[in-house]
This record gives structure tokens, sequence and C-alpha cells, in this order.
């Protein structure tokens, strides 16, 4: 696990951001803080390792499932669209999407892993350096690869070739992605890809977005998704500081 440094940071890991979901002695399913794009269907306490609880809508401890349509980052002023075959759960720090197709991770069958998902934080909160969407993506993406597919879920990466270094314009923002290809140990290779742009709601704060999607799957996902960006309903969001 991950340790926070900052209550944000910790919340942020605690409500389920990487690509698998781990399976609790009791059955339940949570969501570690390595390898992680999944969410966490349990009931929403911190994961293993520490950290503190997730707040749900006011219905017991779940969030809201958003099925389609598009899920809203309110710290950013953003909102993300929801694929089909998806799910979307707006976090405390950021947003979430998630592949519904799951299986037993490959390197470790006691963990189940799922075919790709997303999330957006503040770059401050997952402590990538960058004073320029450029900067920041580049930085972030070997955190994000090794988070999405590195340890015991796939062994390890072994290499990874580099399939796209760009500028883009996401919800009207000078942006900067970058795409790898990540080759795994055991099972699936992964499309990783760090998408960073300025927060409509707060410009001098970058925004990254952490993709980790199966290569058995589509890879147009994941600029569906990165096209589909957008500023959030309701105008230019909070502008909370982080």
């Amino acid at each position: 696990m991950g340790a926070a440094v900052a209550v944000v940071a910790a919340v942020l890991a605690s409500i389920g951001v990487g690509v698998y979901a781990l399976t609790d002695d009791d059955g339940d399913r949570s969501t570690a803080t390595s390898q992680r794009q999944g969410g966490r269907d349990d009931e929403r306490g911190a994961p293993e390792g520490g950290g503190p609880e997730r707040e749900g809508d006011g219905e017991g401890d779940e969030p809201r499932r958003v099925e389609s349509g598009a899920v809203t980052d309110s710290l950013s002023g953003i909102s993300l669209p929801v694929p089909e075959g998806w799910y979307g759960e707006e976090l405390e720090v950021g947003a979430a999407l998630t592949s519904k197709e799951s299986y037993d991770c490959p390197g470790d069958a006691s963990k189940t892993c799922v075919k790709g998902g997303a999330y957006s934080a503040p770059a401050v909160v997952l402590g990538t350096s960058g004073g320029t969407a450029e900067e920041v993506a580049k930085a972030d993406i070997a955190a994000n690869a090794e988070e999405s597919y590195g340890g015991e879920a796939y062994g390890r990466i072994t290499s990874h070739d580099v399939l796209a270094s760009k500028a883009v314009t996401v919800a009207g923002q000078k942006g900067y992605l970058v795409r790898w290809r990540a080759v795994t140990q055991e099972g699936s290779d992964g499309f990783v890809q760090s998408l960073a742009f300025p927060s409509p709601s707060r410009p001098d704060q970058i925004v990254v977005v952490r993709f980790g999607v199966d290569t058995d799957q589509r890879q147009t996902v994941l600029d569906e998704i990165t096209e589909g960006i957008e500023v959030a309903e309701g105008g230019r969001g909070s502008g909370q500081d982080v």
C-alpha cells in the first residue's frame, strides 16, 4: 500500500483508484492503492493497510454508481464520459471509471483484476511534479504504469513501448498525453495513459487522468474518454485548493 502523506491523498487512496480489486477474507471486494483502476464494491471502509473511510451519499456508505452518461469530478470542475460496459463514481478527490468485466489476476489468483479503468486527481495529490501539462504527463506515466500493471497482479513490467506523446485540448484547456504499451511478466499487457491539463475551475492547478486498459480491449476507449472530458455542468466548478 502506498502511504499517504496528506489527508487528501489518504482519502483518494481509500476510495478506490487503480487497476485491480482485492477480495477481503469475508468475500467483500475492496481496492488496493497499487494496481488499481478498479472501483471498490465493499462497504467503503479503508483499504487493507489503513486510511480513512470513504464517505457515501447519505444512503448507507455506497456512493452512487453512474451507469451511463458522465461522472463528475467536482473538485476539478470536469466530467468524464462513461463508456459502454463501464461505470463511473464520483470520489472525494476526483472521479473514477471502471470496466464491469473482471477476471482472476494472472500473477495472483486471489486478486480480481478488471479490464480497464481511469481516474482523475490533482497532480499535487498524486505527487507528480511539473509546472506544465507536458511536464506533468511525462513525469506521471512511469508511476501510472507501475500502479496499473506492476507488482503481484501481473508479475512485473518487463518493458514498454511509447505509443503517443502529444499535445491535446481537453475541456477547453491545453493539455498533454503520454501513452505506453506496458509489457507484463504474466497475463495481459496493458495500454497506460497519463493525461494532464489545467483544471477549468482552477487554471493554476493541473489535473491528471490516469488510464489503464488491457490490450485485448479497444485502444480507442482511451481516445473516447479523453475526447469526452468536458467542463462540468453548472460552470467552472468550486475552485477548491488541495
